[in-house]
Protein backbone atom coordinates (compact mmCIF):
# COMPACT_ATOMS: atom_id res chain seq x y z
CA UNK A 1 0.00 0.00 0.00
CA UNK A 2 1.71 3.26 -0.73
CA UNK A 3 0.03 6.65 0.72
CA UNK A 4 1.75 10.11 0.04
CA UNK A 5 2.03 13.00 -2.34
CA UNK A 6 2.14 15.74 -0.25
CA UNK A 7 4.60 16.85 2.88
CA UNK A 8 3.49 14.62 5.37
CA UNK A 9 6.55 12.03 5.59
CA UNK A 10 6.15 10.79 8.74
CA UNK A 11 2.72 10.48 9.47
CA UNK A 12 2.18 8.55 5.36
CA UNK A 13 5.26 6.33 6.14
CA UNK A 14 3.80 5.35 9.56
CA UNK A 15 0.12 4.79 8.51
CA UNK A 16 2.28 2.69 5.59
CA UNK A 17 4.29 0.59 8.35
CA UNK A 18 0.37 0.37 10.29
CA UNK A 19 -1.15 -1.48 6.86
CA UNK A 20 -5.02 -1.74 7.58
CA UNK A 21 -4.69 -1.04 11.45
CA UNK A 22 -3.85 2.69 10.63
CA UNK A 23 -5.87 5.56 10.59
CA UNK A 24 -6.56 8.73 8.22
CA UNK A 25 -3.01 10.21 7.95
CA UNK A 26 -4.30 13.06 9.52
CA UNK A 27 -5.24 11.83 12.73
CA UNK A 28 -1.70 10.18 13.00
CA UNK A 29 -0.14 13.85 11.95
CA UNK A 30 -2.84 15.30 14.60
CA UNK A 31 -1.73 12.62 17.50
CA UNK A 32 2.03 13.35 16.86
CA UNK A 33 1.40 16.74 18.05
CA UNK A 34 2.56 18.94 14.74
CA UNK A 35 -0.35 20.87 14.95
CA UNK A 36 -0.09 23.10 18.09
CA UNK A 37 1.96 25.66 18.33
CA UNK A 38 4.64 27.47 16.42
CA UNK A 39 8.23 27.95 16.59
CA UNK A 40 11.02 29.79 15.31
CA UNK A 41 14.37 27.72 15.72
CA UNK A 42 17.53 29.77 16.51
CA UNK A 43 15.43 32.89 15.82
CA UNK A 44 15.70 32.80 12.03
CA UNK A 45 14.34 29.14 11.08
CA UNK A 46 10.33 29.39 11.10
CA UNK A 47 8.34 26.02 11.44
CA UNK A 48 4.75 25.24 11.90
CA UNK A 49 5.18 23.04 15.13
CA UNK A 50 5.26 23.39 18.93
CA UNK A 51 8.20 24.61 20.56
CA UNK A 52 11.25 22.24 21.25
CA UNK A 53 9.10 20.06 18.97
CA UNK A 54 10.78 17.58 16.62
CA UNK A 55 9.57 14.49 13.97
CA UNK A 56 11.29 11.92 16.60
CA UNK A 57 9.12 12.67 19.45
CA UNK A 58 5.79 13.10 17.45
CA UNK A 59 5.94 9.60 16.04
CA UNK A 60 7.00 7.97 19.02
CA UNK A 61 4.02 9.92 20.49
CA UNK A 62 1.73 8.62 17.66
CA UNK A 63 3.42 4.82 17.84
CA UNK A 64 2.01 4.80 21.85
CA UNK A 65 -1.12 6.60 21.83
CA UNK A 66 -2.47 4.13 19.10
CA UNK A 67 -1.70 1.10 21.26
CA UNK A 68 1.47 0.02 18.98
CA UNK A 69 5.43 -0.39 19.71
CA UNK A 70 8.29 -1.06 17.35
CA UNK A 71 11.86 -1.47 17.72
CA UNK A 72 14.05 1.55 17.01
CA UNK A 73 17.59 1.11 16.14
CA UNK A 74 20.31 3.49 15.23
CA UNK A 75 23.99 4.75 14.79
CA UNK A 76 26.92 2.19 13.76
CA UNK A 77 29.14 2.22 10.48
CA UNK A 78 27.41 2.28 7.44
CA UNK A 79 28.25 -1.06 6.71
CA UNK A 80 26.22 -1.87 9.94
CA UNK A 81 23.67 0.06 9.16
CA UNK A 82 23.41 -1.61 5.76
CA UNK A 83 23.80 -4.80 7.24
CA UNK A 84 20.61 -3.91 10.00
CA UNK A 85 18.29 -2.45 6.82
CA UNK A 86 19.24 -5.21 4.63
CA UNK A 87 18.07 -7.91 7.58
CA UNK A 88 15.23 -6.44 8.46
CA UNK A 89 13.63 -5.68 5.12
CA UNK A 90 13.49 -9.49 4.84
CA UNK A 91 11.39 -9.60 7.29
CA UNK A 92 8.87 -6.84 5.53
CA UNK A 93 9.08 -3.19 5.18
CA UNK A 94 11.03 -0.05 7.19
CA UNK A 95 10.55 2.92 8.07
CA UNK A 96 13.80 4.94 7.60
CA UNK A 97 14.38 8.00 8.75
CA UNK A 98 15.03 11.11 8.96
CA UNK A 99 16.81 11.45 5.51
CA UNK A 100 18.35 14.12 4.03
CA UNK A 101 15.62 14.84 1.34
CA UNK A 102 18.28 17.11 -0.47
CA UNK A 103 20.91 13.35 -1.05
CA UNK A 104 18.04 11.70 -2.37
CA UNK A 105 18.63 11.67 -6.34
CA UNK A 106 15.38 11.16 -7.47
CA UNK A 107 13.90 13.84 -5.67
CA UNK A 108 14.07 17.25 -8.20
CA UNK A 109 14.95 20.21 -6.10
CA UNK A 110 13.82 18.60 -2.82
CA UNK A 111 15.60 19.66 0.51
CA UNK A 112 16.01 19.29 4.32
CA UNK A 113 14.78 16.09 6.71
CA UNK A 114 12.35 13.44 5.32
CA UNK A 115 10.83 10.24 5.84
CA UNK A 116 10.33 7.14 3.27
CA UNK A 117 9.44 2.93 4.04
CA UNK A 118 11.99 0.64 2.33
CA UNK A 119 10.48 -1.93 0.46
CA UNK A 120 14.00 -3.88 -0.33
CA UNK A 121 17.50 -3.40 -0.36
CA UNK A 122 19.30 -5.82 -3.28
CA UNK A 123 22.56 -6.35 -5.24
CA UNK A 124 21.33 -5.83 -8.75
CA UNK A 125 21.74 -2.08 -9.56
CA UNK A 126 18.96 -2.51 -12.48
CA UNK A 127 16.72 -4.85 -9.99
CA UNK A 128 14.29 -2.14 -9.34
CA UNK A 129 11.08 -2.80 -7.97
CA UNK A 130 11.84 -6.10 -9.21
CA UNK A 131 13.65 -6.66 -5.99
CA UNK A 132 10.31 -7.02 -3.96
CA UNK A 133 9.69 -10.27 -6.77
CA UNK A 134 12.32 -13.01 -7.10
CA UNK A 135 15.05 -10.34 -6.31
CA UNK A 136 17.80 -11.99 -3.18
CA UNK A 137 18.75 -9.23 -0.54
CA UNK A 138 22.54 -10.25 -0.94
CA UNK A 139 24.64 -9.71 2.10
CA UNK A 140 26.45 -6.48 3.30
CA UNK A 141 29.65 -5.41 1.92
CA UNK A 142 31.30 -1.92 1.57
CA UNK A 143 28.66 0.66 1.27
CA UNK A 144 26.87 -1.63 -1.11
CA UNK A 145 28.68 -1.41 -4.38
CA UNK A 146 26.46 -0.93 -7.16
CA UNK A 147 23.30 -2.36 -5.04
CA UNK A 148 19.96 -0.58 -4.87
CA UNK A 149 17.13 0.41 -1.97
CA UNK A 150 13.70 0.33 -3.50
CA UNK A 151 11.15 3.10 -1.22
CA UNK A 152 7.52 4.42 -1.33
CA UNK A 153 8.81 7.68 -0.92
CA UNK A 154 5.30 9.63 0.79
CA UNK A 155 6.52 12.53 -1.46
CA UNK A 156 5.21 11.16 -4.35
CA UNK A 157 7.40 8.48 -5.58
CA UNK A 158 6.32 5.25 -5.16
CA UNK A 159 8.43 2.17 -5.84
CA UNK A 160 11.51 5.03 -6.25
CA UNK A 161 14.67 3.63 -6.54
CA UNK A 162 18.20 4.67 -6.06
CA UNK A 163 22.02 3.36 -5.50
CA UNK A 164 22.76 2.17 -2.02
CA UNK A 165 25.54 4.26 -1.47
CA UNK A 166 22.97 7.21 -2.28
CA UNK A 167 20.44 6.01 0.41
CA UNK A 168 23.09 5.43 3.05
CA UNK A 169 24.44 9.34 2.43
CA UNK A 170 20.66 10.59 2.85
CA UNK A 171 20.47 8.23 5.39
CA UNK A 172 23.29 9.43 7.77
CA UNK A 173 21.53 12.80 8.03
CA UNK A 174 24.21 14.83 9.21
CA UNK A 175 22.37 18.03 8.07
CA UNK A 176 19.14 17.03 10.38
CA UNK A 177 19.88 19.62 13.73
CA UNK A 178 17.71 17.88 15.70
CA UNK A 179 18.97 14.22 15.29
CA UNK A 180 22.14 13.53 17.22
CA UNK A 181 22.53 9.92 15.59
CA UNK A 182 22.43 8.27 12.28
CA UNK A 183 20.64 5.66 10.33
CA UNK A 184 17.11 5.58 12.18
CA UNK A 185 14.43 3.13 10.96
CA UNK A 186 11.75 1.87 13.14
CA UNK A 187 10.63 -1.99 12.08
CA UNK A 188 8.68 -4.90 13.89
CA UNK A 189 5.40 -2.67 14.19
CA UNK A 190 2.74 -4.98 17.00
CA UNK A 191 0.05 -3.91 18.56
CA UNK A 192 0.01 -3.90 22.40
CA UNK A 193 -2.79 -2.93 23.01
CA UNK A 194 -6.24 -2.13 21.29
CA UNK A 195 -7.42 1.00 21.04
CA UNK A 196 -9.55 3.62 19.24
CA UNK A 197 -8.80 6.58 17.24
CA UNK A 198 -11.39 8.40 19.04
CA UNK A 199 -9.21 6.89 22.63
CA UNK A 200 -6.44 7.85 21.16
CA UNK A 201 -7.21 11.70 20.74
CA UNK A 202 -8.46 12.68 23.36
CA UNK A 203 -5.74 10.90 25.33
CA UNK A 204 -3.39 13.31 22.86
CA UNK A 205 -5.14 15.94 24.77
CA UNK A 206 -2.97 16.84 27.05
CA UNK A 207 0.16 16.93 25.33
CA UNK A 208 -1.28 19.04 22.74
CA UNK A 209 -2.08 21.60 25.54
CA UNK A 210 1.24 21.37 26.82
CA UNK A 211 2.96 21.63 23.43
CA UNK A 212 0.88 25.37 23.32
CA UNK A 213 1.87 26.30 27.01
CA UNK A 214 5.81 26.45 25.47
CA UNK A 215 7.56 23.49 27.53
CA UNK A 216 10.85 24.23 29.18
CA UNK A 217 12.22 20.37 29.98
CA UNK A 218 13.52 19.81 26.03
CA UNK A 219 16.48 21.52 24.37
CA UNK A 220 16.43 23.66 22.00
CA UNK A 221 19.02 25.90 20.25
CA UNK A 222 19.43 29.48 21.63
CA UNK A 223 17.40 32.33 20.85
CA UNK A 224 14.55 29.63 19.41
CA UNK A 225 10.98 31.48 19.84
CA UNK A 226 7.69 29.99 20.09
CA UNK A 227 4.04 30.07 19.32
CA UNK A 228 3.31 34.01 19.67
CA UNK A 229 6.81 35.25 20.28
CA UNK A 230 8.25 33.39 17.46
CA UNK A 231 5.16 34.63 14.82
CA UNK A 232 5.43 37.89 15.95
CA UNK A 233 9.18 38.13 15.86
CA UNK A 234 8.93 36.54 11.98
CA UNK A 235 6.70 39.66 11.04
CA UNK A 236 9.78 41.39 11.78
CA UNK A 237 12.28 39.52 10.11
CA UNK A 238 9.65 39.75 7.11
CA UNK A 239 9.12 43.72 7.63
CA UNK A 240 12.76 44.10 7.55
CA UNK A 241 13.54 42.19 4.13
CA UNK A 242 13.38 38.19 4.29
CA UNK A 243 15.89 36.28 2.78
CA UNK A 244 15.89 34.14 -0.05
CA UNK A 245 16.38 30.75 2.17
CA UNK A 246 13.60 31.52 4.69
CA UNK A 247 11.52 32.61 1.77
CA UNK A 248 11.97 29.05 0.14
CA UNK A 249 11.76 27.21 3.03
CA UNK A 250 7.65 28.65 3.68
CA UNK A 251 6.71 28.78 0.49
CA UNK A 252 7.97 25.26 -0.25
CA UNK A 253 7.12 23.88 2.86
CA UNK A 254 6.10 25.57 6.08
CA UNK A 255 2.77 27.36 5.08
CA UNK A 256 1.50 24.47 2.96
CA UNK A 257 2.30 21.68 6.22
CA UNK A 258 1.08 24.25 8.61
CA UNK A 259 -2.07 24.73 7.05
CA UNK A 260 -2.62 21.44 6.46
CA UNK A 261 -1.64 20.00 10.40
CA UNK A 262 -3.94 22.94 11.72
CA UNK A 263 -6.99 21.67 9.02
CA UNK A 264 -6.63 18.15 10.06
CA UNK A 265 -6.93 18.93 13.35
CA UNK A 266 -10.03 20.80 13.72
CA UNK A 267 -11.37 18.14 11.65
CA UNK A 268 -9.98 15.69 14.45
CA UNK A 269 -10.91 17.60 17.23
CA UNK A 270 -13.98 17.89 16.17
CA UNK A 271 -14.39 14.41 15.89
CA UNK A 272 -14.16 14.09 19.93
CA UNK A 273 -16.34 16.70 20.25
CA UNK A 274 -14.24 19.58 21.03
CA UNK A 275 -16.31 21.90 18.52
CA UNK A 276 -14.41 25.09 20.15
CA UNK A 277 -10.90 23.98 19.79
CA UNK A 278 -11.61 23.10 16.19
CA UNK A 279 -13.53 26.24 15.41
CA UNK A 280 -9.62 27.92 16.70
CA UNK A 281 -7.60 25.33 14.60
CA UNK A 282 -9.74 26.17 11.65
CA UNK A 283 -9.48 30.27 12.07
CA UNK A 284 -5.34 29.41 12.43
CA UNK A 285 -5.50 27.13 9.35
CA UNK A 286 -7.19 29.93 6.94
CA UNK A 287 -5.14 32.64 8.31
CA UNK A 288 -2.13 30.51 7.67
CA UNK A 289 -2.95 29.65 4.33
CA UNK A 290 -3.56 32.42 3.42
CA UNK A 291 -0.05 33.38 3.58
CA UNK A 292 1.16 31.25 0.73
CA UNK A 293 0.14 33.99 -2.08
CA UNK A 294 1.79 36.95 -1.22
CA UNK A 295 5.51 34.84 0.19
CA UNK A 296 5.19 33.99 -3.71
CA UNK A 297 4.29 37.12 -5.19
CA UNK A 298 6.68 39.33 -2.68
CA UNK A 299 3.48 41.01 -1.01
CA UNK A 300 5.24 41.02 2.04
CA UNK A 301 2.85 43.53 4.08
CA UNK A 302 0.20 41.00 3.76
CA UNK A 303 2.47 38.49 5.35
CA UNK A 304 3.38 40.81 8.08
CA UNK A 305 -0.18 41.62 9.06
CA UNK A 306 -1.03 37.63 8.33
CA UNK A 307 1.45 36.45 11.12
CA UNK A 308 0.34 39.10 13.29
CA UNK A 309 -3.35 37.73 13.04
CA UNK A 310 -1.70 33.91 13.71
CA UNK A 311 -0.10 34.76 16.60
CA UNK A 312 -3.16 35.15 19.52
CA UNK A 313 -4.44 32.13 17.91
CA UNK A 314 -2.01 30.03 19.56
CA UNK A 315 -3.25 31.00 23.28
CA UNK A 316 -7.07 31.02 22.07
CA UNK A 317 -6.05 27.06 20.96
CA UNK A 318 -4.60 26.57 24.38
CA UNK A 319 -7.59 28.61 26.22
CA UNK A 320 -9.95 25.96 24.19
CA UNK A 321 -8.61 22.63 24.98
Amino acid sequence: MYLGSGPYCYASSLAMMLGPAAPEVGAIETLTGSPFGMQLVGGSQPYFDPYAWDPEIGVDAAVELLGFACERSHGGTPEEALGRLRAACERGPVMAGPVDMALLPYTPGGGGDHYVVVLAVTDDPTAGAAGLVGGTPGSAAGDGGGGTVVVHDPHGHPFATLPVADFLAAWRADAVEYLDTSYVMRTGFVRVRRTSVTRALHDSLPAAARWLEGRDDLPVPPGTLGGADAALRLAELVAGGLGPDVRGLLTHFGVRVGARRLADAATWLGSVGRAEAAAVAERQARVLGTLQLPLVTGDDAAVVAGLRRLAPGYAALRAAL
